[in-house]
């Protein structure tokens, strides 16, 4: 491996490359804030607003606010724990998978559905940040703010985790600061106490429906902590920021969007916010979209070059890999295509949940190969070999997935991750967790 640099401020190797292959250093990782200003920016996300409001139109305050904490408190504990092993082993979502449960084949096949996914919703954001940028400067159609809008996210994406270190660290104060402008603003015409009082404006949601709402919409968030966590010191750092970073978004994003949608009668938050505060909503729109979808194209690029190497054996370069889908997910944001694919992105986000059951069951408990993650750690290298395909684990992942999927009670996606869980520890047990044929891995370069 290539000399690391000695600290993250140095790091400004050409293209910022990010390890995508291998581990990270200890001398390439960031103090928990940093990172934690990360993980707050993609909790605070548009879409988190968008969930608050989505709870207030059905729930009342105090059901929306049990709800959230309910669902925070189950988001926590998977990324916290999943977290360790990534700030552990230093390695992103998509090669970890090659050594916890998957097999180097299964962890492509995770890899592609990732990418797919998040680059998918990549351009979907992009298209609802054009929305925006149209209504407030509508000298340019929506296609050309969804182009503009794609390609900065990805000159972004393209300088790597410092990039998108320092767009976090503008981007959140000021969107903070906007939510709360637009939560005063409205707030200030309603007396607060009977808006925490008051029935939901629409229709009853259950309150496990809520609890699912929050759990189940960022729990792809939880699959991909690694490639977040492998750049945290120790394991405190993890909890300090997903506890900080977690509790921060949902509550004060989330709960803002609650008392908005009890305020405005509307669970539209496009609605919500122009009402709030004017024209500065878009703004509001633009940079809460902004640092989600940063995330969506980074973990996606990941998930592409992990495909390429265990597939075709080719070392590619994440700069170049995430530029192409940055521009693929552009343009078929700006002509409206990928608007089309909600169902099927949607359909993708029910094998989420079992990854994470997987992952956990096989690092903690059975630890088949967890041996092999061991023995090359110090060493800042990885196993010379890993399995090619694990029968077990597929056959695990798609009966956790139909669960999700199918099963009317519960949580679903706790049903989903439970499950995998469960079904793991027995086949490791049982000694169902064979593998069929031997990956060589090639040492990456950083």
């Amino acid at each position: 491996m290539s000399a690391a640099p000695e600290s993250p401020a140095t790091d400004v190797r050409a293209g910022s490359n990010d390890y995508p292959l291998s581990r990270v250093p200890q001398s390439a990782r960031y103090g928990w804030f940093q990172v934690a200003v990360q993980r707050f920016g993609q909790i605070s996300a548009l879409s988190q607003f968008l969930l608050g409001s989505a709870l207030g139109f059905s729930m009342t305050f105090w059901d929306s606010f049990w709800a959230i904490t309910l669902g925070a408190v189950i988001l926590e504990l998977f990324m916290i724990f999943v977290g360790f092993i990534g700030v552990k082993e230093g390695l992103n979502t998509s090669i970890l998978a090659r050594w916890v449960g998957f097999g180097a084949a299964g962890s492509a096949v995770i890899g592609l559905i990732l990418a797919l996914s998040l680059i998918g919703w990549f351009g979907i954001q992009s298209g609802v940040s054009a929305a925006g940028l149209t209504a407030l400067m509508p000298f340019l159609p929506g296609w050309a703010w969804a182009l503009i809008f794609g390609l900065v996210v990805t000159a972004v994406v393209l300088k790597g985790f410092l990039g998108m270190q320092w767009v976090a660290n503008i981007t959140v104060p000021v969107f903070v600061i906007l939510v709360g402008w637009a939560v005063v603003a409205e707030l200030t015409k309603h007396p607060v106490g009977q808006l925490m009082s008051e029935a939901p404006p629409g229709d009853p949601m259950p309150f496990l429906g809520g609890v699912t709402l929050v759990a189940g919409s960022f729990i792809a968030g939880a699959v991909i902590t690694p490639d977040m966590t492998r750049y945290n010191r120790t394991r405190a750092d993890v909890v300090k920021q997903t506890v900080v970073g977690i509790t921060l978004g949902e509550y004060a994003v989330g709960l803002s969007g609650v008392l908005l949608a009890h305020a405005v009668k509307s669970s539209d938050i496009n609605n919500i916010i122009m009402t709030s505060v004017g024209w500065v909503g878009i703004i509001v729109i633009v940079f809460g979209t902004l640092k989600i979808n940063d995330w969506n194209l980074y973990s996606g690029g990941l998930g592409i070059v992990n495909f390429i190497d265990t597939v075709f054996h080719k070392k590619v370069s994440r700069p170049l890999v995430t530029g192409i889908i940055g521009v693929i997910g552009t343009i078929l944001a700006a002509f409206g295509i990928l608007d089309h694919f909600v169902g099927f992105l949607t359909l993708l986000s029910v094998t989420f949940p079992p990854i994470v059951g997987i992952v956990l069951a096989e690092y903690f408990v059975v630890k088949k190969w967890r041996p092999a993650l061991d023995a090359t750690r110090e060493a800042g290298a990885l196993p010379e070999t890993s399995p090619t395909w694990v029968p077990a684990t597929l056959v695990i992942w798609l009966a956790s997935s139909l669960i999700a999927q199918f099963v009317p009670w519960g949580l679903g996606a706790i049903n989903a991750v439970v499950a995998a869980f469960v079904l793991y520890v027995v086949a490791g047990k049982a000694g169902l967790l064979k593998s069929i044929g031997e990956s060589p891995t090639e040492q990456a370069v950083a």
